[in-house]
């Protein structure tokens, strides 16, 4: 298979060297603004290089892309992939607005190609892991999910806010576990040292059946953090994304005998903790290997742009209460 890179900084660059990396596929282009990066890449991948994008879909004809350019410019530069017929893995936010998410969703329906978001979160093994845990029923009926991402600022990021770069992910990942969308969105939001977008935010979800979720991200924390808790019947389950570590925190009095005769919890005490044995794999790997699979085998992507959609829309919505201060029904 055919493949390129539009966009090499950071994020692009890891797409660059995974595709290198794969067997059965042929890296036929790269494309940046920075001629600088491009000159240094072409050697190093043995590449061929274009500072303009089109350039590179138009000679190099590949049959799947990443786009890993600012997220202001995703709709203008999936869109001509997808005209030129090739199949695209645009990273989240899969665009700016709703609307350009939706043109992007309806332009892949019309050409016939794939169109995948890279929410990479859902391919680390233990968020993998704790899904198939949770739909097996493993901590009972669920009461709370809470996300918390936090880190130091980026300065290379200037066209959204900290919300529009990272709650995406987590937003996401609260609807990949519990198969719903919140009814409501509510959130407070900070700008500290962010020029023009917000930098902090603390968000509260609701789902259907009784599940609330919250969600604390921030670019201003001088250590990073990744975490996902699940809290539930049986106990607590909680994700180390960085670590890629699954634990299980036992409610020791919703187990075993006493948990089978009776039919709701009579307490909360501690049990034994569990540190689960996974196979670690690197999500981004794992995230294009899914997404040229279903290339090949014209399955499904497993994170479809509805998907990334929903993402954003849930993240604007969380924007939009933390400037009004109003709970938002979504």
């Amino acid at each position: 298979m055919r493949v390129a890179v539009i966009g090499v900084g950071s994020m692009g660059f890891n797409h660059l060297r995974v595709y290198s990396e794969l067997d059965g596929v042929q890296l036929v282009g790269i494309s940046d603004v920075s001629a600088e990066r491009l000159e240094t890449l072409k050697s190093r991948f043995q590449v061929s290089a274009y500072t303009d994008y089109r350039k590179l879909i138009e000679n190099e004809k590949p049959d799947a892309v990443s786009i890993t350019v600012p997220t202001s410019e995703h709709e203008q530069v999936a869109t001509f992939a997808l005209r030129a017929g090739v199949n695209v893995l645009v990273e989240k936010p899969i665009a700016s607005t709703v609307e350009e998410g939706q043109r992007l969703i309806d332009l892949a329906r019309e050409m016939n190609r794939k169109l995948m978001v890279g929410h990479i979160i859902r391919f680390n093994p233990a968020m993998q892991a704790l899904k198939a845990r949770l739909d097996a029923g493993e901590v009972g009926k669920i009461f709370q999910i809470f996300c918390r991402r936090a880190g130091p600022f980026p300065a290379r990021i200037r066209d959204v806010g900290v919300v529009v770069d990272l709650a995406p992910h987590d937003v996401d990942i609260m609807r990949f576990l519990t198969g719903m969308d919140p009814l409501r969105v509510f959130a407070e939001t900070e700008q500290r040292i962010h020029t023009d977008h917000e930098d902090m935010l603390f968000g509260l979800l609701r789902f259907p059946h009784g599940i609330t979720a919250a969600l604390e991200i921030n670019w201003l924390t001088p250590t990073k953090i990744r975490e996902t808790l699940v809290l539930g019947e049986k106990g607590m389950f909680r994700v180390d994304d960085l670590l890629q570590d699954l634990y299980f925190y036992e409610n020791s009095q919703a187990t075993g005998e006493l948990w089978a005769g009776i039919k709701s919890i009579r307490g909360v005490s501690e049990g034994k903790m569990i540190r689960y044995d996974l196979k670690r794999q690197e999500p981004l790997k794992a995230e294009i290997q899914a997404f040229l699979d279903a290339v090949k085998n014209d399955t499904t992507v497993p994170v479809t742009g509805e998907d990334g959609l929903k993402a954003l829309r849930l993240s604007l919505a969380l924007v939009e209460s933390g400037v009004k201060h109003q709970v938002i029904e979504v």
